[in-house]
């Protein structure tokens, strides 16, 4: 299996097979689509992918009672606007939004190398099969996305702001589903969206380059009927809209009064600072808006190897700040009942802390159990699914696999799990896995949906 992105393919080529309805024969296209299992409750999927692998421990699953050598200093958790649940001390916002969202504390795979869990974590399927299988945004564009009647001028799979793996997102469906990845940094005060915002170029030196190309197009003029060169200018004038028309709007930023900006930023006590995450969570909800139907946000960092408390006292307030604010959002701009949230990374951390050198406190690769939030499009809020043992080593109750989650994303937006998935081998296969691959299952989460 290659886990590694097709270096051929530039930014650009990317957003005119995106942009490109009228492009080449694909799988889909081929073989057709399988009808929607039931009518899909959410219209947007935000993945939260926490690369790296956060401590559940520190997280969404603490551990008061299991001593120091499992909590370290993160040993009080809060008490959230829902009775019976707590989460770790350094989410004091997500604690006021537990209604909003439910925990899932059993999440379980076994993989403890990043890319592999990776891979198993957004595609559901063990790595090491004759086949690279897409992740749940390329296989949510290719259910809702051109192929589907989707219109608008945004690629239908955007990630905020880079790719979130080392392996292929859109496996072998091919490179019209790999997302979209935006690059730049929201937090400036330009969000320059490569292949979308040229450095040191404004609206109408653009508008002047496009003048000039086609004056230059001499070709276009000798074959003004050719069907090849007609579809070519289509996509070039989606381009266009999405550099200087409304699709480029969606991800400026500063459109936005500057009380709701302030809001996703991450107030650290004596200062208060404008991140990369909180405003990416702030351009995902614009996105939503906007109809897309799938957005990540790739927040890394997270894996906490040495010095894993310090890491934590910076990244946990930033995810504190940005997820509690997109809930809100969402709801206050009734968007969360279509918008699915789901937050995770690729595995947990090893709940015994590694105190000695060079770890100095560090917690390594942990794929037996770790934990997931999910909220918003028919998934419910203020429920607890699974349970981790008392220190947080193995699953106690109802074990939820990768493929589960993924099979309950996909139903709640109307993909049927158990419909056919084309392919290159032409072989029967279905979007999730079925008993007969022999991949570890224990069902969709019925009892939150």
């Amino acid at each position: 299996m290659t886990i590694e992105h097709d270096s051929r393919l530039s930014r650009r080529d990317i957003l005119q097979y995106g942009l490109c309805s009228a492009g080449a024969a694909i799988l889909a296209g081929r073989a057709g689509l399988a009808a929607d299992a039931k009518p899909a409750q959410a219209k947007s999927v935000i993945q939260i992918w926490l690369a790296g692998g956060p401590s559940h421990l520190d997280s969404f699953d603490p551990k008061p009672d299991a001593g120091n050598d499992y909590c370290g200093p993160l040993n009080n958790p809060i008490a959230t606007n829902v009775d019976g649940i707590r989460i770790g001390e350094l989410l004091p916002l997500l604690a006021k939004q537990a209604d909003k969202f439910s925990l899932v504390r059993s999440m379980t795979h076994g993989d403890n190398g990043h890319e592999t869990a990776a891979y198993l974590t957004q595609t559901g399927r063990r790595p090491g099969d004759r086949l690279v299988f897409p992740c749940a945004g390329a296989m949510v564009s290719l259910h809702k996305g051109y192929e589907a009647g989707y219109k608008g001028l945004i690629p239908p799979y955007i990630v905020l702001t880079q790719s979130q793996g080392r392996f292929s997102e859109a496996g072998f469906l091919g490179a019209r589903y790999m997302p979209f990845a935006t690059g730049g940094d929201p937090a400036q005060q330009k969000f320059m969206v490569e292949g979308v915002s040229s450095p040191g170029l404004n609206d109408q030196q653009q508008e002047k380059r496009r003048e000039l190309l086609g004056k230059l197009n001499t070709l276009g003029n000798v074959l003004p009927d050719n069907a090849a060169l007609t579809a070519f200018y289509e996509a070039e004038d989606q381009a266009y809209d999405m550099i200087l028309g409304d699709g480029a709007k969606a991800f400026d930023l500063s459109q936005e009064p500057d009380e709701v900006r302030k809001r996703y930023d991450v107030n650290w006590g004596t200062w208060v600072s404008r991140t990369r995450f909180g405003q990416s969570c702030l351009a995902a909800r614009r996105l939503v808006q906007r109809g897309v139907p799938y957005i990540t946000i790739n927040f890394g960092g997270w894996d906490s190897h040495t010095d894993n408390f310090r890491a934590m006292r910076q990244l946990l307030p930033d995810l504190d700040t940005g997820l509690a604010t997109l809930l809100a959002e969402l709801s206050e701009h009734d968007l969360l009942d279509s918008t699915i949230v789901w937050c995770c990374g690729e595995f947990g951390r090893t709940p015994k802390i590694d105190w000695g050198a060079p770890w100095n406190g560090g917690r390594n690769h942990y794929g037996k159990v770790f934990s997931a939030l999910v909220a918003g499009g028919g998934f419910q809020g203020g429920r607890i699914v699974g349970a981790s043992d008392a220190k947080g080593e193995e699953v106690q109750d109802r074990p939820v696999y990768p493929c589960d989650l993924l099979g309950s994303i996909y139903e709640l937006m109307g993909i049927d799990p158990e419909g056919p998935l084309p392919n290159p081998l032409g072989q029967p296969m279905t979007v999730t896995p079925n008993a007969a691959d022999g991949i570890p299952m224990a069902g969709r989460l019925k009892e939150i949906m």
